[in-house]
């Protein structure tokens, strides 16, 4: 399980990364600056213009390392992963309960109380942290709100039901998003979600957070055998991964978002980490995507109980453990699928 921790991140553009023996080697300016043995890797992301040699694709493949092309700015290009693990036998049953409303529905239902629920948690946290009686009485208020749509989501009688009460906790939360920003309102300014590009400093680490967080549950539904392109909660797309948004649903909250929050007030970005593009899209320096994956790598490694396997685990695992759990209830060994809350 700790091997879901290590993700390899290769930003710096130009990079080209070799096969040396059972060794990933990662090649700057004809200068070999990394090696890393693929035994202790869980996955290998790409940003930007880095490339892998054939050997380096079939090295991976080999050992189960997914690798995945993200843009410079993480927008999801492309993913490789070798042959699919675990039996098909899940994945039948995986399909068969996407298409049966009465199988899927107790699913979604559990999701979006939980993302509901753990939005609201983060809102409160943050009410306790803040300074300002304003803000903490606005975020008090729509955390009372979420409570009615998380109760109202437990008995949703549909999939747009759920799917309404999803959208409108998702519309509260970010509504006072900007409450919880501390420090330096001015340049982090907020008014809403913006994707494609972002409109602001805060958009822009939110999307490239999420990039980092979307990966790692792809990566660890793959491993336990389930196929991230076929959900509950969100409609099957071509290139979507729909499963692994629905399981995102439970973590953007409280891993997230909860380091955005922390990279923000404690200062460790500033306006100047951002660049503006035409057409008014802004998008991360360079700089600034290293030290936010870093904080994520070490975010991963923070300890949490589980409140449903009641052990203590770093957060890194909690995709892998959920994935684990959605498994065993589309074999039929759970009776429900308990979504992940934060405590």
């Amino acid at each position: 399980m700790r091997k879901l921790l290590n993700t390899l991140h290769v930003t710096t553009q130009g990079a080209y990364l070799h096969r040396d023996g059972e060794t990933i080697a990662v090649k700057i300016e004809n200068e070999t600056r990394l090696r890393l043995p693929v035994h202790t890797i869980e996955g290998l992301v790409c940003w930007g213009r880095v490339s892998c040699s054939p050997p380096v694709l079939a090295l991976c493949c080999e050992h189960g390392v997914g690798i995945s092309y993200l843009t410079e700015h993480g927008q999801f290009l492309a993913r490789v992963h070798g042959p699919v693990s675990g039996n098909v036998l899940l994945r039948r049953d995986q399909y068969r309960a996407a298409d049966k409303e009465e199988i899927a529905l107790p699913i979604v239902r559990s999701i979006v109380t939980a993302k509901i629920a753990n939005s609201r948690v983060v809102l409160l946290r943050a009410a306790r942290e803040s300074s300002i009686s304003d803000d903490q009485e606005a975020l008090r208020a729509v955390a009372d709100k979420l409570t009615w749509e998380g109760t109202e989501s437990m008995k949703a009688p549909s999939m747009d039901s759920a799917r309404g009460h999803e959208g409108m906790g998702g519309q509260l939360y970010f509504s006072v998003f900007d409450r919880m920003i501390g420090t330096n309102r001015e340049a982090f300014s907020f008014s809403g979600r913006t994707r494609r590009p972002p409109r602001d400093r805060v958009n822009a680490l939110l999307s490239f957070i999420y990039a980092l967080l979307r990966h790692d549950v792809e990566s660890a539904l793959e491993s336990v055998g389930l196929d991230p392109a076929v959900g509950f909660l969100h409609t099957d797309r071509p290139g979507r991964p729909s499963l692994a948004l629905d399981l995102m649903e439970e973590l953007r909250a409280p891993i997230a978002d909860r380091l955005a929050l922390t990279l923000i007030n404690r200062r460790q970005l500033q306006s100047e980490d951002f660049v503006e593009q035409e057409g008014g899209g802004i998008l991360l320096e360079e700089k600034a995507r290293k030290a936010i994956i870093a904080a994520w790598q070490a975010r991963k490694q923070e300890e949490v109980e589980h409140p449903f396997i009641e052990e203590r685990i770093p957060l890194g695992l909690i995709p892998y453990v959920q994935s684990l759990i959605l498994a065993r209830h589309l074999r039929g060994g759970l009776d429900a699928y308990p979504a992940f809350l934060w405590k």
